[in-house]
């Protein structure tokens, strides 16, 4: 329950959603040429040529590159992940790091490049 002194619920949907939302618009601010038509779509599961959900030959797709589409899909990625601590600042890394891979794989380029700046030790 809920209610107008208690803070709004926070779904494991609305977690991943956030995070992804606010990580695409950090990548959209360091490459904003090169992601300005990219689209970032959240699916459940990866499906298959036959409409079905599927793996892809190596294993199930935590994200899939269609042209300018960017999908990840939240159920292998919180599923499959082997946190070794399972608390929000993991899972937020793990998140952002499916979408840094998916935005280095639609820029053809190696995800600690995407941010170089974002990794000197001062």
């Amino acid at each position: 329950m809920t209610g107008p002194h208690l803070p709004m619920m926070n779904t494991r949907i609305d977690f991943f959603d956030t995070t992804v939302a606010s990580t695409a618009e950090y990548l959209r601010s360091i490459w904003p040429n090169e992601l300005a038509d990219a689209v970032f779509e959240i699916g459940a599961l990866p499906y298959g040529p036959n409409g079905k959900p599927g793996t892809a030959d190596s294993g199930v797709e935590r994200w899939r590159v269609l042209g300018d589409r960017i999908i990840l899909y939240r159920v292998p990625i919180e599923r499959l992940a082997h946190l070794h601590r399972n608390d929000e600042a993991h899972r937020r890394m793990l998140v952002e790091s499916c979408v840094f891979r998916a935005v280095a794989e639609y820029l053809g380029k190696d995800p600690w490049d995407l941010a170089p700046e974002g990794f000197r030790h001062f």
